[in-house]
């Protein structure tokens, strides 16, 4: 069966290319394979037939990349779901616009039977809870880009973690990795969630008010993202540490894990993962079981938009479950604006949130 796609918003992720991930002669130039639009070109069931955006430079530029028609090339969401039948949708809007866009399209008469969303899923938690209830209303599958869960190796080292008591009670987690929380470290707390199965419980928060993707970025408006991080105790009494605080070229994703059946450490610039099994009071370091090599950028992050791409098509399908739901996505934004609510309060954060905390927005990109 041949499904129908269309990507709201041309950004990079979109298809034209990322700082700090692509080469930067042929961002905005020339399309990227490891974006939504590439991971649609890479399915055999799903073509990219429409795109809309407010900027018709970026949009022309877009629309000529990836071969859409103008006759598809739309100004603005709406005029695009006024006029397309579509399967699928992807919002790689800005972060502050992805509630508004998701709940348009899942109420549109587009009436598409899943949205691909960027992360992090909104710039609050309530908005999220609400693209949460509308999808669900429509019975529209909402699945959001934390990219690591598209990768094979995350998937089996969850199982390992989750199934084969690998580790066996994870008593501590450090977690490292670059700033800026909603921007960058988004990814590193979901990956925690995610390995987990865990949701935070309390939260004691940091945050520098730096953010270097400001000057880089050419932004015009002020944003609250930047660098931070604390401490958090998730509700498997799991102690967690997160440091998001590094500028990106100093930066090494980091997570450490200390079980009571063993140790993991995963490093994913540098692509290091290592696991040592606890044996009468000493580690021993072993091989993971069934994971061939380390988890690295240049071959499972840019993968991880096929994979996406090829799941998304299993789903249209009816062949899976979602394997990154916005419930889920959802408790990676509520630690960020714990974070945030507890550096400008001075105390520890209970999660989850009260109702009116969850209003509170942390504007990004």
């Amino acid at each position: 069966m041949s499904y129908k796609a269309g990507i709201i918003g041309t950004g990079g992720i979109a298809g034209m290319g990322i700082l700090g991930m692509h080469d930067e002669e042929a961002i905005g130039t020339e399309k990227i394979d490891a974006s939504h639009a590439g991971g649609y070109d890479s399915t055999s069931g799903i073509e990219l037939v429409a795109v809309a955006d407010v900027d018709e430079e970026s949009l022309a530029t877009f629309g000529e990349a990836w071969e859409i028609p103008p006759s598809r090339q739309y100004v603005g969401h709406e005029a695009l779901l006024a006029s397309e039948d579509l399967d699928v949708v992807s919002i790689c809007s800005p972060s502050f616009l992805h509630d508004r866009h998701t709940i348009d399209v899942a109420r549109s008469a587009a009436d598409p039977d899943v949205i691909w969303c960027e992360k992090p899923i909104a710039s609050r938690v309530s908005a999220a809870e609400e693209m949460v209830d509308v999808c669900e209303e429509t019975d529209t599958e909402l699945v959001v880009n934390h990219s690591f869960r598209f990768t094979n190796k995350l998937q089996r080292l969850q199982y390992l973690i989750q199934n084969e008591n690998l580790l066996g009670e994870i008593k501590s987690v450090s977690t490292q990795y670059r700033m800026e929380l909603m921007r960058n470290s988004t990814h590193v707390l979901d990956t925690l969630v995610y390995l987990l199965d865990a949701r935070a419980e309390t939260v004691s928060g940091y945050i520098t008010g730096d953010n270097e993707a400001v000057d880089t970025l050419d932004a015009s408006e002020p944003v609250d993202d930047a660098g931070g991080g604390g401490h958090i105790v998730m509700d498997d009494d799991t102690f967690v540490s997160v440091d998001c605080t590094i500028p990106r070229e100093m930066s090494s994703m980091t997570l450490n894990f200390i079980g009571s059946e063993g140790k993991l450490y995963l490093n994913n610039d540098d692509g290091e993962w290592r696991y040592w099994s606890l044996e009468d009071g000493e580690h021993v370091r072993q091989e993971l079981p069934g994971i061939d090599g380390a988890w690295t950028w240049e071959d499972d992050y840019k993968g991880s938009f096929m994979n996406a791409a090829h799941h998304i098509q299993d789903l249209l399908n009816g062949e899976c479950e979602n394997y990154s739901p916005g419930a889920e996505a959802a408790r990676s934004l509520e630690i960020i604006v714990g974070f945030y609510l507890s550096h400008y309060t001075g105390s520890r954060v209970d999660i989850p949130l009260e109702r009116p905390l969850r209003e509170i927005t942390i504007s990004s990109w």
